[in-house]
């Protein structure tokens, strides 16, 4: 066989290969995106209930997102909306700092028992977290956080708490960072926080990025321990305690479109925060590269 026949047969198969491969990610995306299609579809539908007979609306509608917002008789979605954006702004902030301030500890510094603690860490994080969530309700109750306005405090409390546990990827990212750097800062006169703080930080964009994205988005779709906490206390509820309810057979039938709006609406801050916090991700990536 010729060399151009070697290489005509290398093309083909290479093109069979890319057009497989392109079918079964068009596939996946589809599979992916329908979903979404349909929450998006059915928020603007103007028949009511849950149960149609056709899969596009019949009519479009935006009452069902002036209601979610103006009608507060019965489901507050706007004080849950604040609720949540609250507790998750200020859990997102504390997390985010426990995560990278334990993480560039276990990359750097040396101690006694350090490798028995990350070995810990990691068999708790083995187990799911609402399994300590009946110990964690009787503990907050027992210190008065289960009660009225501290339960916001409550909500942050666990959210945030045991974050610093997460430390194995953000660990990761700092031991690529070349520790001759944390050398000749130390040599200038630098202490341990300057260095943390004025080299490591700016050189780590993409996972503070990601650590902030990933601890902003637990207490923002947290369901499980906001309703063990929050109980029948519906002025702190949260957003995903407000779609559930809305979906309980006594709302269901006047809801359901609106809990579809709602579910359109609590996606918007998650894709603002991806979207401002993309380009730091792509900078920080690019430095990496020149550096």
């Amino acid at each position: 066989m010729s060399k151009k026949e070697v290489t005509s047969s290398m093309k083909r198969k290479k093109f069979i290969t890319n057009t497989v491969v392109h079918i079964v990610l068009a596939v996946l995306a589809v599979v992916w995106v329908f979903p979404i299609f349909w929450v998006v579809l059915t928020s603007f539908r103007a028949e009511r209930g849950s149960y149609v007979s056709t899969f596009f609306p019949k009519s479009y509608t935006i009452d069902n997102y002036v209601r979610l917002f103006t009608d507060t008789s019965v489901l507050n979605f706007p004080r849950m909306f604040m609720n949540t954006l609250i507790i998750a702004i200020i859990s997102c902030l504390i997390s985010t700092f426990f995560v990278l301030a334990v993480s560039y500890c276990m990359s750097r510094l040396r101690f006694k028992m350090r490798k028995p603690f990350m070995n810990v860490a990691m068999i708790l994080g083995l187990f799911p977290a609402f399994m300590s969530m009946v110990a964690v309700y009787y503990i907050l109750k027992s210190i008065g956080l289960s009660e009225g306005a501290m339960i916001r405090v409550a909500l942050v409390l666990v959210y945030s708490g045991s974050s610093g546990l997460g430390f194995f990827v953000a660990k990761g990212f700092f031991d690529t960072i070349p520790k001759a750097l944390d050398e000749a800062a130390y040599i200038d006169g630098c202490t341990k926080w300057q260095v943390f703080s004025k080299i490591t930080i700016p050189l780590s964009k993409p996972i503070i990025v990601y650590t902030v994205l990933t601890s902003f988005m637990g207490p923002w779709v947290d369901f499980i321990f906001a309703k063990v906490i929050c109980r029948a206390n519906a002025d702190y509820y949260t957003v995903a305690i407000g779609l559930w309810r809305m979906l309980e057979k006594e709302y269901i039938d006047s809801w359901y479109t609106c809990f579809a709006a709602g579910a359109v609406c609590i996606s918007i801050p998650i894709a603002i925060l991806f979207i401002f916090m993309q380009r730091y991700y792509t900078e920080g990536l690019s430095g990496a590269v020149k550096g």
